[in-house]
């Protein structure tokens, strides 16, 4: 903007990573009120930089964390990493015997990766994805349980095997050589497909057995009218408002959360901390569910969020999958 090249070097992106992940974790600890050493496992999660060390090495380092701590970074996974990151550390935490604290960090670093060329698939990245970061301790110590926010009750993910599911956010070059990352028009129904496979094995988990007993009818009805060589009647799409409170939806544009809010018929409330997130901070990749949780506990009148509600969070990623997680506020 200033008349400057932008600097893509590796030592831009470190600093640029550093500079969010440091203040994140930094704020995490003291929100948690615990010490670098009392963390067991470290995650961090960014899709377009890795570098060698790692990300979690820097951390590591930076904040003198134990020698022993199970440390793990995820690359290439797109925005639905964040939940994918606190799906491992969930199944982490329960192969350990006393139990143990995770923390999980996630980001993009998107000043390095911007696209430089003129093709319209490729644009799409600059102008929706913003810097962003979040962090956040998750325990399964029972000492821990009087001070923790939320009870995390079940992760669902569900990836994409099509050719079709692998194309539509893909890193690449364009015809000039300027590398970038192409979404294909095909992402919305790619997205929806996934949703809705998301949502079929998250539903009797969470769902109400009334919503359950009609799936199960609606599911008799159209097995019983193929047998008998009549037209297909129309699945029943459960009702999650029956059972989640909020929803946090992956704010990658409009269009997504439109669709979402549309597909699960949610009322203006249930969208409205996804949107605010997509307006006030931009499409920050996997950590945007986090800061709509935050909006969700610190800003949002229309439906304030009290003990005993149940909270959803949505993301998508490339692949292409979908990933889901419920909470409980206690």
């Amino acid at each position: 903007l200033d008349g400057h090249a932008l600097d893509t070097s590796l030592d831009a992106s470190r600093e640029e990573a550093e500079t969010i992940i440091y203040d994140v974790v930094e704020n995490a600890l003291q929100k948690a009120n615990l010490k670098p050493k009392d963390i067991d496992v470290l995650i961090v999660n960014c899709s377009l930089f890795s570098p060698t060390p790692s990300l979690c090495a820097s951390v590591i380092s930076k904040f003198q964390m134990r020698g022993d701590i199970l440390s793990y970074n995820l690359s290439g996974m797109g925005c639905g990493a964040s939940l994918l990151a606190m799906d491992l550390a969930r199944r982490v935490l329960q192969t350990r015997k006393y139990g143990g604290r995770a923390m999980f960090v996630s980001t993009e670093i998107a000043c390095s990766n911007l696209y430089h060329g003129n093709e319209r698939s490729f644009l799409v990245q600059n102008t929706l994805f913003r810097l962003g970061g979040s962090a956040v301790v998750l325990s399964n110590r029972w000492s821990d349980g009087p001070r923790a926010w939320f009870k995390l009750l079940s992760t669902v993910r569900v990836q994409g095997t099509s050719e079709e599911s692998y194309q539509c956010v893909y890193e690449s070059e364009d015809k000039e050589g300027n590398r970038g990352v192409r979404l294909s028009k095909d992402i919305v129904k790619v997205a929806g497909k996934t949703m809705e496979k998301n949502l079929m094995t998250l539903g009797p988990k969470v769902l109400p057995l009334s919503e359950l007993a009609r799936i199960g009818i609606s599911f008799g009805v159209r097995m019983t009218r193929k047998t008998l060589g009549l037209s297909r009647s129309k699945l029943y799409y459960p009702d999650f408002k029956r059972s989640i409170d909020h929803f946090c939806i992956h704010a990658g544009g409009k269009a997504v959360i439109d669709g979402i809010e549309k597909n699960l018929k949610l009322e203006k409330y249930h969208a409205e901390a996804s949107r605010m997130t997509l307006y006030n901070f931009g499409n920050t990749s996997s950590s945007s569910v986090w800061y709509e949780l935050e909006y969700i506990m610190e800003e949002q009148e229309s439906n304030p969020l009290t003990k005993g509600h149940r909270v959803m969070q949505i993301g998508f990623g490339s692949g292409f999958k979908c990933t889901s997680g419920v909470w409980i506020r206690l």
